[in-house]
């Protein structure tokens, strides 16, 4: 697992492959068999580890804040995460979400998930729309981290200020 990630840190999500494992650990590909379901289950296990990597930040992010402040920790947590780790942040979007042998995966998801919903619901967001709420902020959040992480935000303008200023209206539309 700590060479999947250290693959994932260094060459991103698409580049943690077999070979690269092996190479990091100095043996051959075969080897890992001994460890790994080959490489799906090597992907999944560490797309779980850094689902659950993401769900700590968000709680350490929150602390003991509520409602509204604790969806503006864990926005702002979610995009430092993705900052910080860039493949492992890709990982726990990885393409596992419709793959029968990733339950372990879609229930660390869940977790972080749930910890949205329940920020949501303490913000009064009708129970029928807060699922809606939790996919906006969630894609929000996410489409501002990828495009900061390809570098989509060139202009001289403070990205900070721009992130804010998201998390504000998103804060805002939520608390109507």
């Amino acid at each position: 697992m700590r060479l999947g990630l250290e693959v994932v840190d260094a060459d991103g999500w698409p580049g943690l492959t077999l070979a690269a494992v092996a190479g990091r650990a100095g043996v051959a590909v075969p080897s890992l068999y001994k460890h790994v379901a080959g490489l799906p289950g090597l992907r999944l296990d560490v797309a779980r580890a850094c689902v659950e990597q993401l769900t700590a930040a968000l709680v350490a992010g929150r602390g003991e804040a509520t409602g509204a402040r604790a969806l503006r920790a864990m926005a702002g947590a979610t995009r430092g995460f993705a900052l910080a780790h860039p493949g492992r942040y890709l990982a726990t979007q990885g393409g596992w979400a419709r793959d029968p042998e990733a339950d372990e995966v879609r229930r660390a998801g869940a977790a972080t998930v749930q910890l949205l919903l329940e920020a949501v619901s303490q913000m009064r967001v009708p129970v029928d729309r807060r699922i809606d709420a939790v996919r906006s902020v969630r894609a929000a959040v996410h489409g501002f981290a990828v495009l900061e992480l390809d570098g989509g935000f060139g202009m001289p303008e403070d990205v900070e200020a721009s992130f804010a200023y998201l998390v504000d209206h998103l804060v805002a539309g939520l608390e109507r």
